[in-house]
């Protein structure tokens, strides 16, 4: 086995990037730059009914998205491709022919009718469903005659009798499996196509991949494909089985889960900033020393520790992957964020589809005025909903604060002053606001609240002055009016 770290990542393109498979990849490359290794990117694509048509370019658009790169990959040419796996069919079959040509795998010409009957019968007798390996000795007549019939074999792996495997999972610890818990299985179907569990040894053996970082959903085929390590003479690569993702009741994370948001490109489309995306999938069942919780990518990959992989389900936080993405948005670039928030606010038709330079001015103001709120970018919509209304809407402490006395002396005294105004800006707002305090008397929450509640609807917001400015004069005298 190679001395250098060599991991890989092999998605099947029959859909977008899961956030598990997005872990997954994750832990591999934090692990592989971390070792100073190589990240290999591996098209898993012989399930041809189910690959999806740009499934691959979504995968692969979506990691970069993440912020990872690759060494070698069907973008990257290595020396050990191809490395789609529908390109190594002939290669696939040098080693099962092998197998087959050494006794330690046979042609299996039994039709899927006959397979569900044996299944049925095994149960109703209360047994595990495993083939029988009635065609495990088949004479050379016999497959003649199953030929001559028009059968299509697949071929079957040999199972040995009663032997005990063990590998040290660099999760979970020592795992041992007996022999006799599997029948005989399929390592190439009937379309020749080999199966998961034969192409992967191939592949990971060919590609020298030295640690394969994956699912504990896989620990199952574990044993699978150390028999056919141990049938090929190849030494396996060292396993660790990353435990599952659940929600936040701790149930296994479901396709099927609408409270928590599972691709990647969801979170794209939704405004979320990647690297506030790799942070916390890095801590999706893995934790640094310490109790910090921001970490850049290259800061990842510095402390990254396999050891610290944790045995128990990594828990889905939707309010910590909120507080993070908060917080990265805080520390961005407004313009940055502006060109991520902009386009849900013309989605939701409050702004054209073809912004004047001053509507993107205003735009990006707007933008800055809620960036320290926003879980993600699309959250401009909702929060500034009040700049776009035509009528505000008084409920609650909004309406009771309308009904002191003192409402309409500072709000005629506010709105005198804003329609001769020439200065509309924010600074001016201020200065706007301290003269009627001056003039009426009234100050703090008597003199800021009515101004506030008539313009908004709201009791708490943003900086008023700003507001006030972001409103404009027409919209604030309109408001004012309405009021008195």
């Amino acid at each position: 086995m190679s001395t250098e770290v060599r991991v890989r990542y092999a998605p099947s393109p029959t859909g977008h990037l899961h956030i598990g498979n997005a872990r997954t990849a994750l832990f591999n490359y934090l692990y592989a730059r971390n070792q100073g290794g190589k990240f290999i990117i591996r098209i898993e694509d012989t399930d041809v009914k189910r690959n999806v048509e740009g499934g691959e370019e979504s995968q692969l658009k979506y990691l970069k998205w993440l912020g990872m790169e690759w060494d070698e990959s069907v973008d990257v040419p290595g020396e050990y491709g191809p490395y789609r796996q529908t390109e190594r069919l002939d290669i696939y079959r040098e080693y099962w022919q092998e197998l087959i040509d050494r006794g330690l795998a046979y042609f299996c010409y039994c039709t899927e009718e006959e397979l569900e009957q044996e299944r049925e019968e095994q149960t109703a007798r209360g047994e595990t469903p495993r083939y029988s390996g009635k065609h495990r000795n088949l004479t050379e007549e016999q497959r003649k005659a199953f030929e001559a019939e028009g059968r299509v074999p697949s071929v079957r792996f040999r199972v040995p009798d009663e032997k005990v495997y063990t590998f040290d999972d660099m999760v979970k610890g020592t795992i041992s499996f007996n022999s006799k818990e599997s029948g005989d299985f399929v390592i190439v179907k009937k379309d020749g196509i080999p199966t998961y569990n034969f192409a992967v040894v191939v592949d990971d053996y060919l590609m020298k991949i030295t640690h394969v970082l994956r699912g504990e959903d896989h620990i199952s085929n574990t044993p699978r494909q150390l028999m056919i390590y141990e049938a090929l003479g190849w030494e396996p690569p060292i396993f660790g089985h990353m435990t599952l993702i659940v929600n936040e009741n701790h149930k296994k994370l479901s396709k099927r889960d609408e409270s928590i948001i599972q691709f990647i490109e969801q979170y794209d489309k939704l405004g979320y900033l990647p690297e506030a995306m790799f942070n916390f999938i890095s801590l999706l069942g893995w934790s640094p020393e310490g109790e910090e919780e921001i970490y850049s990518k290259d800061e990842l990959i510095k402390i990254f520790d396999p050891n610290r992989l944790s045995k128990s389900p990594a828990v889905f936080d939707t309010n910590k992957l909120a507080h993070l993405n908060n917080t990265y948005i805080k520390n961005a670039d407004t313009d940055r964020i502006a060109k991520l928030a902009i386009p849900h606010l013309q989605k939701a038709e409050l702004l054209p589809a073809e912004l004047s330079p001053e509507q993107e001015s205003w735009a990006k103001e707007l933008v800055a005025l809620y960036q320290e709120q926003m879980t993600a970018a699309s959250d401009i919509v909702e929060l500034s909903a009040l700049f776009f209304k035509e009528e505000v809407e008084f409920e609650g402490d909004a309406a009771a604060i309308l009904e002191e006395e003192q409402v309409p002396v500072v709000l005629r005294a506010f709105a005198d002053k804003v329609a001769v105004e020439e200065d509309f800006s924010a600074p001016r707002m201020a200065a706007l606001i301290k003269e009627v305090q001056k003039e009426t008397g009234f100050k703090g929450k008597q003199l800021f609240m009515p101004i506030r509640v008539a313009l908004t609807g709201q009791t708490h917001g943003r900086d008023l002055n700003k507001t006030i400015y972001l409103l404009g004069r027409e919209k604030v005298i309109s408001r004012l009016n309405a009021r008195l």
